[in-house]
């Protein structure tokens, strides 16, 4: 579908113009988006500025790129202005114990929840730019409304949007940015006394000790303390879910460790959970299923130089329908360095370069994209055009 009138690319407009060439009116739009008619008329007609959640939930309603209402130029995501993003999301992380304006302008707690919610689903698409720029006034927003009328469902909100803060940073590769998200995570989650959610953070807390100089037994014990805080939840598919997680997430840090036995272990017992959840994307945006499973895998060999075995496993993953855009790409990855690692160079570049379709925000700063790309580089010496495209793409 074309851009908005490229004489006028400011995005009220464009939403105007998507919006008519989907035969919606403003009331229309207005009931498929948690924002009300007022809003977008103001934002049509230029009065009040299109806030990055605003303009994620009309993309999603009208099931058309970002792109088509910020334009091309906006969405780029270049390494000198990841910074910049950054920046605004430490300061509102940052307010969690400081005193705020309790006459902000509030919003209702569903259209909170919707944000936190369409947040979710803007990290799964890899849209980090976006997700970035939404983060800071959806945090500051929900810190208010927790304070000033806390209820469960807000504070559930809040930890989820801490944890896509958590998802974004480390994606742009700012771990200590990652790290304070998550002790936020942490303290939202205690309020809503919702130990799904506390077990999460403590999956993501694990990760972090993925590192190949890493010690993993502290990250194990984290896998550990989550197992031990599900626990208290109702044992329904969710929980479920979360516990195949955590099972995924240590055997990634068995693998770092070149614990065989740990690894064989624990995929076998998230293979056993997969196959009784099926593809349970929906689950608090985890990606888990029989999926995600081979993925992992996939990883866990490649950590093991089981190369062959790597690339059996890379190459059994189906792909569900709504699998996460993010995760697929993570996955084509991890397949590129399997194909890499048995020969198949023309394979892996092609694996490499779809995961630049797909995610390019995320593909870019990934650390095994530039590993692969050194690798090919090394045994093609005559490297075709498209190899050394994406490996100056890429910064190298």
């Amino acid at each position: 579908m074309p851009d908005a009138d490229p004489d006028d690319d400011s995005t009220g407009a464009r939403i105007a113009a998507q919006r008519k060439r989907a035969g919606l009116t403003q009331r229309g739009l207005a009931l498929r988006i948690p924002y009300s008619y007022s809003l977008l008329r103001h934002v049509e007609a230029g009065h009040k500025k299109a806030s990055p959640q605003l303009t994620a939930a009309v993309a999603r309603a009208l099931d058309i790129p970002v792109t088509a209402l910020i334009g091309p130029a906006a969405h780029a995501l270049r390494p000198h202005r990841v910074a910049a993003l950054i920046g605004p999301v430490r300061e509102a992380l940052d307010l969690y114990d400081l005193p705020t304006d309790p006459c902000l302008p509030q919003a209702p707690a569903a259209e909170l929840v919707a944000a936190a919610d369409g947040l979710c689903r803007d990290v799964r698409a890899a849209r980090l730019q976006l997700a970035a720029a939404s983060l800071p006034s959806l945090l500051v927003d929900l810190i208010v409304a927790c304070r000033e009328r806390p209820t469960t469902e807000l504070w559930r909100a809040l930890a989820s949007t801490c944890r896509s803060a958590h998802d974004v940073a480390t994606k742009l590769g700012y771990q200590d940015l990652a790290a304070l998200a998550l002790d936020r995570m942490g303290w939202a989650a205690e309020r809503a006394s919702d130990p799904e959610f506390a077990a999460i953070r403590q999956y993501k807390r694990a990760l972090s000790y993925r590192s190949r100089t890493a010690r993993h037994h502290i990250g194990l014990s984290m896998v550990a303390d989550g197992h031990r805080i599900l626990k208290a939840a109702d044992g329904g598919e969710a929980t479920r879910v979360v516990t195949g997680q955590l099972h995924l997430a240590a055997a990634v840090l068995s693998s770092r460790a070149h614990d065989l036995s740990g690894v064989e272990s624990h995929l076998a017992q998230a293979r056993e959970i997969a196959e009784r959840t099926g593809e349970a994307g929906h689950v608090h945006w985890l990606s888990f299923g029989p999926a995600n499973v081979a993925a992992h895998e996939t990883f866990a060999r490649l950590e093991l130089r089981q190369f062959d075995a790597a690339y059996a496993a890379a190459r059994s993953v189906r792909a569900p329908r709504g699998w996460a855009t993010s995760r697929r790409a993570a996955h084509l990855v991890d397949q590129a360095r399997a194909e890499l690692e048995t020969g198949r160079t023309d394979a892996a570049l092609a694996s490499l370069t779809l995961a630049r379709k797909l995610a390019p925000q995320q593909t870019r700063f990934h650390p095994r994209v530039l590993d692969t790309l050194r690798g090919l580089l090394h045994i093609r010496r005559r490297s075709p055009q498209a190899l050394s495209r994406l490996a100056a793409w890429a910064g190298l």
